[in-house]
This record gives structure tokens, C-alpha cells and sequence, in this order.
């Protein structure tokens, strides 16, 4: 989702929305789901978001309900977050999987209430330090968690072998 100048600048202007976060529940799991199918979708970006199905939302919260979150406005879904914390051996880190805000509720603070709640949850738990990634294009992504404080930006290589063409 690439933004111009003009977009940020009328976004500056919104409310921010009374969002409350809780934990997911099984009740979640379908709208979560299919907020992020409308979120996360090949054509924006091609490679990273590709994994994006019904699974990801299963198995996290299978494996991890309490780094799975969801905000809420007027009982209905504006967000989610899901995370996991990762042991390699004496290093502890959390790890932000996915962060999806429905597009009527961007730019108003919910993203933000996530991130916090998950931040103090893995703080609680131990975690030293806390990892995201995004598409390097994804230009509001990496405002966004500059502005909460993810710092050290690396990019990485992403290769793809198209097995549909391969001589094989």
C-alpha cells in the first residue's frame, strides 16, 4: 500500500478511535481470517504476504493464543495482531507474524493499542528484545514501526524458483 504526501497529510486529521484489545477467541478465527485476506493480498505484494490462509490463523492461535489479539469498535473486529515468542537457547525474543487494521480504521490509533498490549506481553514474558518484518515497499508499515521504535532496519534477500517451468 504505497501512500502519497497528500493521503498522509489528510490522514492527520482523523480521530482516533475508542478501540478496545482483547485476547482472541475461537469466535475470531473466520473474521480474522478474512480481514487479512482483504489485507494481505499477492497483488500489493507478491512474496511476502503468498502464505496468507486459514492455517495462519489456526495454528498461531493453537500455538500462541496469548500473543493473539484482536481490537474491537463498537463489538466489531478493527484489528488484530499475532505473535510468538522464540527461544534460541539463552535468547528470548518476540516476534510480530502479522498486524492487520481494517482499512476504515487505519491511521486512528488501533495498530498502535496492539503493538502496546503485545510489547507488555512479551515483556511479562521474558522476551529481551522484539522482531517484525514487512515488504521493503511497504512504506506505511515501516513509518509505522519506526514510529513505535523498531530500529536496525536490514533487508534481506527473498529468491523464488518458479517450478512450473522447471525442466523437471
Amino acid at each position: 500500500m504505497n501512500m502519497t504526501h497528500e493521503t498522509t497529510d489528510k490522514h492527520k486529521d482523523y480521530e482516533m478511535l475508542p478501540s478496545i484489545v482483547r485476547d482472541m477467541d475461537i469466535d475470531d478465527i473466520a473474521s480474522v481470517y478474512h480481514l487479512g485476506e482483504t489485507l494481505f493480498t499477492s497483488d500489493l505484494y507478491p512474496y511476502i504476504y503468498r502464505t496468507w490462509d486459514q492455517w495462519e490463523v489456526i495454528g498461531l492461535y493453537n500455538t500462541d493464543p496469548e500473543y493473539c489479539l484482536v481490537a474491537e469498535i463498537d463489538e466489531q473486529l478493527a484489528g488484530f495482531v499475532l505473535g510468538t515468542i522464540i527461544n534460541k537457547s539463552t535468547l528470548v525474543y518476540g516476534y510480530i507474524i502479522w498486524l492487520g487494521v481494517a482499512p476504515n480504521c487505519q491511521r486512528r490509533g488501533v495498530a498502535d493499542k496492539l503493538v502496546d498490549k503485545l510489547v507488555e506481553r512479551m515483556i511479562d514474558d521474558g522476551a529481551r528484545f522484539m522482531m517484525v518484518d514487512t515488504d521493503p515497499e511497504n512504506l506505511p508499515a515501516l513509518k509505522f514501526f519506526t514510529r513505535k521504535g523498531f530500529g536496525n532496519m536490514r533487508q534481506h534477500v527473498f529468491l523464488s524458483l518458479n517450478l512450473s517451468e522447471h525442466d523437471y
